[in-house]
């Protein structure tokens, strides 16, 4: 067995034992703010939603303010017109404004008969508003609390993952360029994994057969040896050698 080799071994060993938290940390995290993001997409569509029952009840108040208006000033042209209708002298005149205050009692009972609805709707709006504002403040409450607690649940998990970057980037040196770049370049196409152990002919990454001759050449443990299914580093764990993992 060549020392130099067995060292080289046993760092990636190291290396892989790392690289297997850091995946299963990034892992968590990723799955921790996709649930924070979920939540922030629920609270902004109810958010959004009770913003347009407040836009809805402010055009609707408008609406019945305008009514209200319009009400008013056909009240007053009804008493200037019956004003009027004690002043005139001809009977041409006198029907003219006959007409003037019907038309506008007309239009004046129309306005009220939809202001009544619009106050229906209005107060219906306002209920509403107010039900969904209560909810809300409630819903922001609940998320706040659920977004905190996702934050300390995973400010471990950040810390840790910190370190074992740390260790990768320190361990990292201590061994060429070359096998380094291999190690990242193999992790990286098998989802975290570039070191694996060989059992009994069996590839432990892909769990494929490797030839007999292949296996005795990962024991001798002369040159790193990469399993010719899924092209991860090979080692061998003597059952004899408790600091090998």
């Amino acid at each position: 067995m060549n020392d130099s080799l067995k060292r080289d071994i046993d760092i990636l060993v190291q290396l892989q034992k790392i690289e297997s938290e850091i995946v299963r940390l990034k892992t968590v995290l990723d799955k921790v703010e996709k649930e924070k993001q979920k939540i922030g997409l629920q609270i902004k569509t109810f958010a959004d939603a009770v913003k347009e029952d407040q836009q809805r009840l402010a055009m609707v108040s408008k609406e019945s303010r305008d009514m209200e208006a319009e009400i008013q000033l056909i009240d007053d042209r009804i008493i200037k017109s019956n004003e009027k209708l004690r002043m005139v002298k001809t009977n041409k005149e006198y029907q003219l404004l006959l007409r003037e205050v019907d038309d506008n009692k007309k239009r004046k009972d129309a306005l009220e008969t939809e202001l009544i609805e619009v106050m229906d709707q209005k107060e219906n709006l306002e209920k509403k508003v107010a039900e969904t504002e209560t909810e809300y403040q409630s819903l922001e409450s609940k998320i706040a609390a659920e977004q905190d607690e996702l934050d300390k649940k995973t400010s471990e998990e950040k810390a840790l993952l910190n370190e074992y970057l740390e260790q990768q980037s320190h361990i990292g040196e201590s061994i060429e360029p070359s096998l380094m770049t291999r190690f990242s370049r193999i992790s990286k196409m098998n989802g975290g994994l570039a070191v694996v152990e060989v059992k009994n002919e069996v590839c432990m990454g892909c769990f494929m057969n490797i030839p007999p001759q292949l296996y005795i050449e990962v024991q001798r443990a002369n040159s790193l040896i990469s399993c010719p299914q899924c092209s991860r580093i090979l080692y061998f764990k003597d059952t004899e050698d408790s600091d090998t993992v």
